[in-house]
């Protein structure tokens, strides 16, 4: 392990993070709001602390396998928390440190869970920061560094397996990893301009276009009202959002192949995506069902029903309605729901659906093995045959998604005293990078002890890492390496 070089490059991190707090400058300054300071003063912290990690870093030492997992963690870490700076510093939001970091990495996870109640009064430059911190955070921070930081030092192939979704991560577009990381960031950036102007055309002001833009396409949730998009009234920019937060969920690696030969053809022969929207498709029939049978539950059940499916099953978070209200299973089956998330190489959260698929098939193939102990019965995804090392990655990733959510929930329960449904239903919502849980946690995590707190945070970080990548830093081995 090369330390120096670690430091260095988290340090380059912090550097690259840092012009973060001068858009919302922009901002306060164009709203004339008394802001400008707190952000200039944030700035210069983080930027004093990155040139401090970097500049003693000298020469270019070979990294070592595995250097990337520290460097993605400290990265994470490191900018939620220097993030959370500006928020703590204003006034208006009158955050603890402990409640400003929970909002900043709850931001760069696209996790959407808030501490903040008041949105339609604060500052505009302290919102547009939030919905900042969730579009950085949706690529990913580390793959935007892979893409114009060349010079790190450090294997860029290992930060982009380390932070990127999915259980296949060896795959790149184009023959260099930067080319790789630079063509994703260049898709995202013109989805997010094209998100931006359908919500413009649909009757959003130019600053709520941009800021729920921003949010939508990272699958964040956060939003410039408490209402969220149910702030609006506007069937038209709820299907704005449908449809991007839908198209977000999709492989953008899949987008790119699309997009460079000009052809949808991928789209419908991808096994993933097919059932990525077959299984909306039978939640929102379902969810669409349950509030019919229920007239008062809701005013437009179709209408919020299929809104409600798409948002918290690609675990966006966005709503227009609260949803925890809802009678019967409900709200239960769409937590559920949010477990399969969207699929591997989007911005979405969740175990994602190639894995739900290959495990679905690997219990057929058990099943055949019991009637014909004989055969030989191999697992394929279209074509091609899934390596076994792959298969047991995605059964260990699973048992391990599972016994998190359990352990997590009940620490949580048992040092909150919160009743199971909101303990639960937290984890559960910041494990999948959701944001809004069930019960107390439905509108805002405030009021949570701090042990708790930082328990939903590492959550988080769990979540948008896969779970390996940082669990494998607890390991005496990795240390030993």
């Amino acid at each position: 392990m090369h330390l120096p070089l670690i430091l260095r490059t988290t340090g380059a991190l912090l550097i690259l993070f840092s012009p973060a707090m001068l858009a919302p400058a922009l901002v306060a300054w164009l709203f004339a709001e008394p802001t400008i300071g707190t952000f200039a003063a944030a700035f210069v912290i983080t930027l004093t602390a990155g040139l401090a990690l970097w500049l003693p870093g000298r020469g270019r030492p070979k990294p070592k396998d595995g250097d990337g997992f520290l460097i993605t963690a400290l990265a994470y870490v490191g900018l939620g928390l220097f993030g959370a700076i500006p928020l703590h510093l204003d006034d208006s939001t009158a955050l603890s440190f402990t409640e400003a970091a929970f909002e900043s990495l709850s931001g760069l996870t696209t996790t959407g869970a808030t501490v903040l109640s008041g949105l339609d009064g604060l500052p505009k430059s302290i919102l547009f920061y939030r919905q900042l911190l969730q579009w950085l955070g949706g690529m990913g921070i580390i793959v935007l560094a892979v893409a114009i930081l060349p010079m790190l030092g450090v294997g860029g192939m290992q930060l982009y397996r380390a932070e990127s979704p999915g259980p296949v991560k060896d795959n790149k577009l184009t023959p260099r990893i930067t080319e790789t990381a630079k063509a994703l960031w260049l898709l995202y950036l013109g989805l997010t301009l094209a998100c931006a102007l359908a919500y413009w055309l649909a009757g959003m002001g130019w600053f709520d276009a941009i800021c729920h833009s921003f949010s939508t396409v990272a699958i964040g949730g956060f939003s410039t009202h408490d209402a969220s998009i149910g702030h609006f009234d506007s069937l038209a920019i709820e299907w704005v959002a449908i449809l991007f937060m839908a198209f977000s969920g999709i492989n953008f690696a899949l987008h790119f192949t699309a997009w460079r030969r000009r052809s949808i053809v991928q789209y419908v022969g991808d096994q993933e995506v097919r059932l990525y929207f077959g299984a909306l498709a039978v939640v929102a029939f379902i969810i669409c069902v349950l509030l019919i049978r229920h007239p008062d539950a809701v005013a437009s059940p179709i209408r919020h029903g299929i809104f409600q499916t798409v948002s918290i099953a690609t675990t966006t978070g966005f709503s227009t309605t609260d949803f925890s209200l809802w009678p019967s299973v409900a709200p239960i089956l769409l937590m559920f729901a949010a477990f399969a998330g969207g699929c591997a190489g989007s911005t979405a959260g969740g175990m994602k659906m190639i894995r739900v698929l290959l495990i679905c098939r690997q219990c057929a193939r058990e099943i055949k093995r019991l009637i014909h102990p004989m055969g030989v019965f191999p697992l394929k995804l279209g074509d091609e045959r899934v390596p076994n090392r792959v298969a047991d990655a995605i059964w260990a990733f699973c048992i391990a998604y599972v016994l998190i959510f359990v352990i997590l929930g009940c620490l949580v329960m048992g040092l909150s005293g919160l009743d199971f449904i909101t303990a639960f239903s937290a984890v559960a919502a910041c494990l999948n990078n959701l944001g809004p849980g069930l019960g107390e946690v439905a509108s805002t995590y405030r009021g949570l002890s701090d042990s708790v707190t930082w328990l939903l945070m590492l959550a988080m970080l769990l979540g948008r890492l896969e779970i390996f990548t940082l669990l494998v830093l607890f390991t005496a081995s990795y240390w030993r390496r």
